[in-house]
């Protein structure tokens, strides 16, 4: 009986050493003898000791950091960007199968592509267009990635240096463009001021009440101020006259000639 217990012992202990237990996020894959054999999800499995081996593959969204790239945009500027990449494995069997490391792997993927993308576009274009670029980098990134098992969800640029003689460049240039909108919004408000001017002249030309009413207005604000100014005020008959006299002048003068 001692002899029966010891082999029911053994065999109890083998089959509790091939149980694994993947949680809700992991994929195990199972090779036997070397040769792929199948993928387990998570929960309870159980595989055989000393015969089959399984590598646990995370399923969950990866946060992979590029360090800062220097290189050279497209009108030979210097640069130093910083990217992050998020993905995924969709499928087990090709990210340990076809590639060793896959993580490394699209690491290394994303440092040459960040760099490629940077090289065919201009600075202006790296700082406006930030997002077209980082989903371009995206696609290219995970059309390189695919055959692995391993889909890109996002790409994103988070930080672009530029050196500190070009930063002061744009700074002037941008203040130029600020001094020149201010000066162009000043002639615009005088041009507008102008033609309200010779339109309200134009109606009181043709009111010459409106003309001394005006002029009493003028009175009260002045007075109004408590100040010290003198005023000479000219009947607008003295004005109609003289103007009527310079017209006659003229006049004259185009009949003589």
């Amino acid at each position: 009986m001692s002899g029966y217990a010891f082999v029911i012992l053994l065999l109890l202990l083998f089959a509790l050493s091939g149980l694994r237990v993947l949680q809700q996020y992991q994929r195990g894959v199972v090779f036997r003898l070397g040769r792929y054999c199948a993928t387990r999800g998570p929960g309870l499995t159980w595989i055989i000791p000393a015969i089959d081996r399984m590598l646990i593959v995370d399923m969950r969204v990866m946060t992979q950091d590029i360090e800062p790239q220097e290189t050279m945009t497209n009108d030979n500027v210097p640069v130093k960007v910083r990217a992050v990449v998020w993905y995924k494995v969709v499928n087990p069997e090709r990210a340990i199968v076809q590639v060793a490391r896959f993580e490394d792997a699209v690491r290394q993927t994303a440092l040459t592509s960040l760099r490629s993308v940077i090289g065919q576009h201009s600075l202006d274009e790296l700082l406006k267009e930030q997002e077209k670029l980082s989903s371009t980098l995206g696609k290219i990134i995970d059309k390189v990635t695919e055959p692995w098992g391993v889909e890109v969800d996002m790409v994103q640029i988070k930080d672009v240096e530029i050196p500190q003689s070009m930063q002061r460049a744009m700074a002037q240039e941008a203040e130029a463009h600020r001094e020149k909108r201010a000066r162009i919004i000043k002639a615009e408000a005088e041009h507008d001021a102008a033609l309200k001017l010779t339109e309200a002249a134009t109606k009181m030309a043709q009111t010459p009440m409106a003309i001394e009413l005006r002029r009493m207005q003028m009175l009260t604000e002045v007075g109004a101020e408590q100040n010290t100014m003198t005023i000479v005020m000219m009947p607008s008959e003295f004005v109609n006259a003289a103007d009527a006299m310079v017209r006659l002048a003229g006049r004259a003068h185009r009949d003589t000639d």
